[in-house]
């Protein structure tokens, strides 16, 4: 199911809005099927406000701007805009202390048991949830004044699926619904390889820290989520062949004024990011993704990047990590269950 993402436009509401916050992981399907393609965010200005006050960065030796530095786009902001605020782009300096301190107050509730309805018809109602770390573990820094991390469309949502898109979904949806034979069923991310493109340079939910580093040529971004490092030639020359495909695939960049622009292709995806130093401590980061077999329009998100203090830590996925033994364990003792109970099912028509 090549560059299927599992979201579900024509759901029901809040089904869609668990499957927009899902999109920072599932868009690495684009990269799973094998298409290449390329401090607390405290009050960053949007866009326009940025263009407003132009700053001029300072330039490397060699006369690129300067984009060097540790840097987080961490943010409570959600990716889609809720509907609360339907036709508002940006938030009053009141309404977004006010999300702070919900999410504050909210940060370390337990999660109550939930139901996840899926395309399927199959619904799934695990006994309890334990939550995740408390917020001591996790940095989930503060909403900014966007509404939204989608800037277009201009509803701050994501466009619908195309018929095309919806099919591959459901058939994707069927394949998750069954338990994983191997570890070759799982996905990139719990198989902590990678979250793909661009879900790595998407906040979401911990780790988004970056390092910025250049040389003649070359701009480099190192992740702390994952340890992925990007090396992106800006020096004009051609992509790789086709018969080479990379897990984030293989951007080429240049400069245009002071923005770097990079560029992803794949099959059918095309993704362009931008980075624009707009102020000593932020950096105006977005990016479009336009793909007519997945998007009845392209979309395009902005997810500013502040300056951090670090340091970028050790990501350290596999270690004492028994997420994977502990799935296929629990995949083979449900298979076994099945059988059991299709044994008893068995026997007792049998003696009827």
């Amino acid at each position: 199911m090549k560059g299927s993402i599992p979201l579900l436009p024509h759901a029901g509401p809040s089904l869609r809005r668990v499957a927009a916050r899902a999109l920072m992981l599932l868009l690495p399907t684009f990269i799973q099927t094998g298409d290449a393609f390329a401090g607390d965010q405290a009050q960053a200005p949007p866009a326009a406000a940025a263009a407003a006050t132009p700053w001029t960065p300072r330039r490397t030796p060699w006369g690129d701007p300067n984009l060097q530095g540790l840097w987080t786009n961490t943010t409570t902001t959600p990716l889609e805009r809720p509907d609360r605020f339907a036709g508002k782009e940006t938030l009053t300096q009141e309404e977004r202390i006010e999300l702070d301190r919900r999410a504050a107050r909210d940060a370390d509730r337990p999660q109550p048991p939930t139901t996840v309805e899926r395309p399927t018809s199959v619904t799934f109602a695990p006994p309890g949830n334990v939550g995740a770390y408390n917020s001591w573990w996790l940095e989930k820094g503060v909403a900014s004044n966007q509404t939204s991390l989608i800037v277009d469309p201009p509803d701050g949502k994501l466009p619908p699926l195309t018929l095309e898109a919806q099919h591959r979904n459901a058939k994707l949806a069927a394949v998750r619904g069954r338990p994983p034979a191997s570890w070759e069923d799982t996905n990139l991310m719990e198989r902590c390889i990678t979250r793909g493109m661009p879900g790595l340079m998407m906040p979401g939910f911990y780790n988004h820290n970056y390092h910025l580093l250049q040389a003649p040529g070359y701009v480099v971004i190192l992740l702390e989520m994952f340890h992925d490092a990007r090396i992106i030639p800006v020096d004009g020359r051609p992509h790789v062949g086709q018969d080479i495909r990379l897990w984030n695939g293989d951007s080429r960049g240049r400069w245009e004024g002071n923005t770097l622009v990079v560029f992803g292709t794949g099959k059918s995806l095309h993704l362009v990011e931008r980075f624009t130093r707009v102020g000593p401590d932020l950096i105006d980061y977005r990016f479009t993704v336009t793909d007519p077999t997945t998007f009845t329009r392209p979309w395009t998100a902005s997810t500013p990047m502040s300056r951090t203090e670090g340091p970028i830590l050790e990501y350290a996925c596999h270690e004492g990590n028994y997420a994977m033994t502990n799935i296929l364990r629990g995949a083979r003792e449900q298979e076994k269950r099945e059988q059991e109970d299709q044994r008893k099912t068995a026997g007792e028509a049998t003696r009827k």
